[in-house]
């Protein structure tokens, strides 16, 4: 977290003394450091003069304060200010709890709740398709140079993008990453944060430790045992009606297919879309165990900003949990503001929607066509939906959301 004190620094070309050794959870324990700073907490600063400050974006906004061209990161007039401590403001209230959130758990550095996760995980793509959608049209977050709000969002990305937006997310939030690539790749970033290495796959949560086998206790006296059989409840009183088996899907009837499904979503996670996925697709596809269905939404007259129309991709999504085993698609997002559509391409296991599909509550708000995926033309369409580019679309593409 010192990373946005340097940089800021080093944009403005001040000199800031670091201290390398200092060792987490031991230096910032001892009593004199608790005795300057008594949260404990890391970064701190403290000046030649004795001033001392703590949390990381307050000590950044002090070391370009101390320059004569603070202006340049902080901003030239009454508006770029207020924007800069907008961006940055939610960056610290709002983004970075959600990442803490999402990440801690999975890290060890507490507890992993499954539900707790689960709803910081997904408050933390919300506000990444917050920041996605601001990026669309911008290269940095205030003006056409680097700010102060790039140096504080930038920095609370760091983890996300190493350790949990693998491929597919970053297809996913392209004006995001387009945006973190070109922030990281400025000199006074990568003096300091060096060679950046982007996620491959999702960190995944810890297997819970195996409870070590309880020592047997101490045979109780006879005088006890007798106590516990007065009290004794016959088994039939204790033993539970069993309860009645969940019916299997219909699904899994169908004939095995020598294309499982989590192969090619694997695959087109961890590899560019064209050429390599999609060739890897049609060389694998078992055709008789899978059909492709092209999706069109309804209600396109309807549709108004953008980033609402993507939403609304993102919420039937959700809805469509219980498919997730057995379907894999992309809808996209296509047009402009006040005149767009929502298209895309489904696989689906079988030759038929299964009921897990039509199931979803917005399942009737869309239109499901059988295609051919032999036809050249329909195949160009799959490959750039997939894709989220090329000729074959029907418009430009804004955005999209992956079902996998």
């Amino acid at each position: 977290r010192n990373y946005k004190a340097r940089v800021a620094a080093n944009v403005l070309g001040l000199n800031l003394a670091i201290t390398p050794d200092f060792e987490m959870n031991v230096d910032n324990k001892t009593p004199e450091f608790l005795a300057k700073f008594p949260l404990g907490k890391v970064p701190v600063f403290e000046g030649a003069d004795g001033f001392k400050l703590t949390d990381s974006s307050a000590i950044a906004y002090y070391v370009a304060m101390k320059s004569s061209d603070s202006a340049s990161l902080l901003g030239k007039t009454d508006e770029e200010r207020a924007e800069i401590l907008q961006f940055s403001f939610f960056a610290e209230a709002d983004y970075a709890p959600a990442l803490g959130g999402t990440l801690y758990p999975l890290l060890g550095y507490m507890p992993y709740v499954k539900p707790a996760a689960q709803a910081a995980e997904q408050q933390l793509l919300r506000f990444l398709d917050v920041l996605n959608t601001v990026l669309v049209d911008r290269t940095f977050l205030v003006g056409e140079r680097i700010t102060m709000a790039d140096i504080i969002v930038a920095c609370d990305l760091v983890m996300a993008f190493k350790l949990f937006l693998a491929p597919a997310d970053r297809k996913q939030f392209r004006n995001l990453t387009r945006y973190f690539k070109t922030v990281i790749g400025q000199p006074a970033f990568k003096s300091v944060v060096g060679e950046f290495e982007f996620c491959k796959a999702r960190i995944q949560p810890a297997a819970p430790a195996k409870k070590e086998k309880k020592e047997k206790a101490e045979k109780p006296k006879k005088a006890e045992k007798k106590a516990e059989k007065k009290v004794e409840k016959p088994v039939e009183e204790e033993e539970e009606a069993p309860k009645p088996k969940k019916a299997p899907s219909k699904m899994e009837s169908l004939p095995p297919t020598t294309m499982p499904l989590d192969s090619w979503k694997r695959f087109y996670s961890n590899n560019d879309t064209k050429p390599t996925a999609v060739n890897w697709l049609w060389e694998n596809l078992d055709a008789d165990g899978y059909s492709f269905w092209k999706v069109e939404y309804k209600y396109n007259d309807e549709l108004t900003q953008l980033f609402m129309t993507n939403n609304l991709i993102g919420g039937f999504f959700s809805r469509l949990e219980r498919a997730r085993k057995y379907a894999f698609g992309c809808l996209l997002t296509l047009g402009e503001n006040n005149n767009n559509q929502i298209w895309g391409y489904f696989i689906l296991r079988g030759k038929e929607i299964p009921e897990e599909v039509t199931d979803a509550a917005d399942f009737e708000s869309f239109e499901w066509t059988p295609v051919d995926h032999t036809d050249s033309k329909t195949r160009a369409e799959i490959e750039d939906c997939f894709a989220w580019e090329g000729p074959a679309l029907p418009r430009e593409c804004y955005d999209g959301k992956v079902f996998k």
